[in-house]
């Protein structure tokens, strides 16, 4: 947020690049091998509930630190240091693939076409362009980062609630529900 607009367009510049790995990977159907194959299912889910608690952990301990600057360095760097961090940071996070997964499946009727998912992810997309450059520029205009650090001990709090929450639910969801 304190780094500058073109920091923050870069770093959203990979995560785009990442949901868009994860959106035609779902539509080639990798989301159904994984879900066919469930010890993988099971190893990303647990790793995922782990990492929610890791999340809440943190926001819980920066809610509650004496010293709540924002943490400038972990966006700092080039501006290809910047894209490949954002698209890393997105093609780590396992529930990606699942998301888009579970979209294809409440769009299109059982037995469509490959090229459906793929029609799909071409009409979808767009609205990715969309929102995470715009959380970019949102972010990192001066008055937004401003009463983001002004109430960033609360947001810290329903971070730490909601990942501890997600969390809970990712480990107690049964497959098939």
């Amino acid at each position: 947020m304190n780094s500058g607009r073109r920091q923050a367009l870069y770093l959203s510049g990979g995560i785009l690049l990442g949901s868009a790995f994860w959106g035609l990977a779902a539509a080639a159907g990798l989301s159904a091998v994984m879900l066919s194959h469930v010890w993988i299912f099971e190893t990303l889910r647990y790793a995922g509930a782990a990492y929610l608690l890791y999340l809440a952990w943190k926001s819980l301990r920066s809610a509650f630190s004496p010293n709540r600057k924002l943490d400038q360095q972990a966006h700092d760097g080039t501006a290809l240091q910047l894209f490949t961090r954002g698209a890393l940071i997105h093609l780590t996070n396992p529930k990606a693939i699942f998301s888009w997964g579970s979209v294809y499946a409440l769009l299109l009727p059982a037995g469509s076409p490959p090229l459906a998912s793929f029609t799909a992810f071409a009409f979808l997309f767009p609205s990715a362009i969309l929102i995470f450059p715009g959380y970019a520029v949102l972010f990192s205009s001066p008055a937004v980062a401003a009463a983001y650090a002004n109430a960033q001990r609360w947001f810290e709090l329903v971070f730490a609630g909601f990942f501890g929450f997600a969390s809970l639910k990712v480990l107690t969801a049964k497959l098939g529900e």
